[in-house]
């Protein structure tokens, strides 16, 4: 059972990192409450998933599945392809890391409110840099 979860937590630390992010708990637990509708989890509990101390139950691991674009089945039981398959339909240009791709997706899932106040704040900086160079 042990190994089982060991494995699993190798294969959410890889499929953080392919996102560009660093493999740690506090980075997990924020992410994966900034998407789940359920119940949060604990920062704790994000921790036991990157430590091999426990699994998601299957409801969460959607989601984690979801956030690292992995498909569900090859991140809890691993495989041969262990490519991202939920990757957007469309090509990102280059210089859009996947990490921007799931940025671009959490701002498409905020209220439309939140939206126009982060569209304001990039058109904002936007300006500044345009007026510095």
């Amino acid at each position: 059972m042990k190994d089982e979860h060991a494995e699993f937590s190798k294969r959410l630390a890889a499929a953080m990192r392919a996102m560009g992010y660093e493999a740690r708990p506090s980075i997990l637990y924020k992410r994966f409450n900034s998407r789940y509708r359920g119940e949060s989890v604990s920062f704790q509990t994000a921790s036991r998933w990157l430590n091999g101390k426990s699994l998601p139950e299957q409801e969460r691991l959607v989601v984690l599945a979801e956030l690292f674009r992995i498909d569900p089945q090859t991140l809890r039981y691993g495989g041969k392809d262990q490519a991202h398959k939920n990757a957007p339909p469309f090509m990102w240009p280059d210089q859009v890391t996947p990490r921007y791709q799931a940025l671009f997706e959490d701002f498409l899932a905020l209220p439309e409110k939140q939206r126009e106040i982060v569209g304001n704040l990039i058109a904002s900086l936007t300006e500044l840099a345009h007026k510095q160079k």
